[in-house]
């Protein structure tokens, strides 16, 4: 960051020796008053106390300091499309940072234990099958008083537990990735393959493949990592004592990037060895930012109409909670109060009642405050 600094009031040519006497001298001297936050000081004594000036800069009136951030994915937008069956990889056909759509097929298995399940179905029609047609017959035997009510209930019991098989088995064809229109003309044709295709379950970008052709797996193994891109988080690490300006639905703006965000949450817990919050911001990504990249964010943290102002880290006072700014006046200086925004170790951003006009000290504060505070503060 640049601040713009001005002229030095009076340049200070005397040594360290000198100013401190006349820095005594001024305690005793009548020219020297105080009207609340005031104190008078001539041009000579102020060329002694080694004071010098700056113009206040306006930067962005919704913008604190730049901080760093990381662009990373949303938790909840990343999906791991697991081996549905224990199997071989067949076929890869998809590669990191490859966009797929939802359906597109990713990997090709071979898994015995996927017949298997094939086979399964089909006896669970056939058993079905039997389990209905006995039924049926004993309807009609009970319906002719041929057989008990006994043996009707029986074989109604058996018809549904032949139907649940068969959707258990269904189901289970479905855990592994067979459509619909798949089960329906297995059922029809009876034509067993040996070979599974994994398709991506929803339109997403490949982050990362953690299998290769010819590695054989276990149920439930890894097969591709699925994103979405957008939109992105970026996570700011915020100095604890600049956190108070910060606020939930803020704007946030990533350095470079056009779309601006929002904040989507500020975290209750400290950093301890940063010392430092976590502030996570939601980013629409039009494809310009990418996980794993880091950049620079300024947040939104002022009311609409309030004025912010940077300035060198030397020129800031602070009182205990308070901060405050000396600014020049004729034949002196006054105390002025400021809010503290955002600060880092050279320059600190302030909103109170000070315009780029102004000239704020920030050299000889030392020697002001110790003034100010013989006098009374």
């Amino acid at each position: 960051m640049r601040v713009r600094h001005g002229t030095p009031l009076l340049t200070s040519s005397r040594g360290v020796l000198a100013r401190t006497l006349v820095a005594i001298a001024l305690s005793l001297l009548p020219s020297v008053a105080m009207a609340q936050d005031e104190l008078k000081l001539s041009d000579a004594q102020a060329r002694n106390l080694g004071v010098r000036v700056t113009h206040p800069i306006a930067i962005r009136t919704d913008l604190t300091l730049p901080y760093p951030v990381q662009i990373v994915i949303p938790t909840q937008q990343m999906w791991v499309v697991s081996a549905p069956v224990a199997g071989m990889v067949a076929t890869l056909l998809v590669g990191r940072g490859d966009r797929v759509s939802a359906g597109q097929p990713l990997v090709t298995l071979e898994s015995p234990s996927f017949v298997s399940q094939q086979r399964d179905y089909l006896h669970a029609i056939a058993q079905e099958h039997l389990a209905s047609q006995q039924l049926k017959r004993n309807v009609d035997l009970f319906e002719g008083k041929a057989v008990p009510q006994r043996v009707l209930e029986a074989s109604q019991a058996e018809a549904r537990q032949a139907a649940l098989v068969v959707a258990e088995r269904r189901q289970m064809l479905h855990l592994s990735g067979m459509s619909d229109e798949a089960i329906l003309r297995l059922g029809q044709e009876a034509a067993i393959s040996g070979t599974l295709t994994v398709n991506a379950p929803q339109t997403a970008s490949v982050v990362e493949v953690t299998v290769s052709p010819g590695q054989r797996l276990e149920q439930s193994a890894p097969l591709v990592k699925l994103a979405r891109l957008s939109p992105l988080w970026a996570k700011i690490a915020i100095p604890a004592a600049n956190i108070r300006a910060i606020r939930t639905g803020a704007k946030v703006e990533i350095e470079g990037y056009s779309i601006p965000g929002k904040v989507v949450l500020v975290s209750e817990t400290i950093d301890p060895a940063t010392q430092t919050i976590l502030v996570r911001a939601e980013i629409p990504n039009d494809g310009d930012l990418h996980p794993g990249q880091t950049a620079a964010a300024r947040i939104g943290f002022l009311s609409a109409g309030e004025s912010a102002w940077e300035i060198p880290y030397s020129g800031l006072v602070r009182r205990g909670e308070q901060t405050s700014v000396f600014v020049a006046i004729a034949g002196g200086f006054r105390l002025v109060p400021v809010k503290l925004v955002a600060e880092d170790q050279d320059h600190v951003v302030v909103s109170g009642r000070i315009t780029d006009q102004d000239e704020i000290a920030i050299g000889g504060i030392s020697a002001l405050r110790g003034i100010l505070s013989g006098l009374g503060q």
